[in-house]
């Protein structure tokens, strides 16, 4: 696996990397508070079917910039640039948690670089802002989104004792916890404990609270033509799989763009770590197997 420093949008990324050069793209963009090694799972399986498959620190974590703005339009700005600094026109962009988010608003404001969209317990984010708006069940378990919106308490709650809290909503969030040792955890901690790293992570929900009608009438208005693919751990304790209900997602996606869902009954929200074979069996099954390279 190769670690990359990648320039784009003004930003500088640091990206991991498996694949041959010549393969096709996949692009995968993990969540809060993750890392690029999320996929590291994904990285070398992706790479054995003959694709070039690069995981990004996402703006703000990790090895990358930490500067914002943290608005979706500005973050799906940043994939599409990473696809160009990568030597691609297009790409496979593969979405996880915060990064589900932002390969949606990728696919809906730059939809020349996405050729396939797959996202991974995340809805597109103007379903989201209308379950929380409307739907109690979700707006409870989405409680966490609101306490994020107070200056300093939540940076103080993320990096103290050595940013447990990180841990702790790793494991929490699972329902295979045990794929999260005190070893696992102990990367993803250490960096949020970087400077500006919490403010940065808990940027993306601030920027995205601003705004949620807005939010929900930009997907609208640009609606997904890319195929989609959505594999959903069933277990989720904060996602409701009723946010992905397909009459909830018709009105973001192009006419007679049908998604294909997939459940992991026996995996929670961080699905791709939990669940990583069940989730490289559906992944090169819908990318079509082995790649062509040029």
């Amino acid at each position: 696996m190769q670690e990359l420093r990648l320039q784009a949008h003004g930003m500088s990324f640091f990206a991991l990397a498996d694949g041959p050069a010549t393969g096709p793209l996949v692009l995968l963009l993990h969540g809060f508070p993750e890392l690029s090694r999320s996929w590291r799972h994904q990285l070398p399986a992706l790479a054995s079917a003959g694709y070039r498959a690069v995981a990004p620190d996402l703006r703000g974590y990790g090895e990358s910039d930490k500067r914002g703005p943290f608005d979706l339009r500005t973050l799906a700005r940043d994939v599409s640039e990473l696809i160009g600094a990568i030597g691609h026109e297009r790409a496979i962009v593969v979405g996880h948690d915060w990064g589900g988010a932002v390969a949606w608003a990728t696919a809906s404001y730059h939809p020349e670089v996405v050729d396939r969209l797959v996202a991974m317990n995340c809805p597109p984010p103007g379903v989201l802002a209308s379950e929380i708006l409307g739907n109690p069940r979700q707006l409870l378990r989405s409680w966490y989104i609101f306490m994020f919106q107070l200056p300093l308490l939540p940076e103080w709650v993320l990096t103290r004792q050595s940013a447990n809290a990180v841990g702790q909503a790793l494991r929490g969030g699972s329902h295979v916890r045990e794929v999260w040792s005190r070893q696992e955890t102990a990367p993803y901690q250490e960096a949020m404990l970087k400077p500006g790293a919490a403010r940065a992570a808990l940027g993306y929900y601030r920027a995205i609270f601003r705004r949620p009608l807005k939010t929900r009438r930009d997907g609208r208005a640009h609606r997904i033509s890319a195929p989609v693919l959505i594999v959903w751990g069933a277990r989720d304790r904060f996602l409701g799989r009723e946010t992905v209900a397909l009459n909830k997602l018709a009105p973001y996606l192009a006419e007679g763009n049908r998604p294909e869902l997939v459940f992991l009954e026996d995996a929670g929200h961080f699905v791709q770590n939990e669940a990583p074979s069940r989730v490289n069996e559906e992944l090169l099954r819908w990318v079509g197997g082995r790649a062509e390279t040029a």
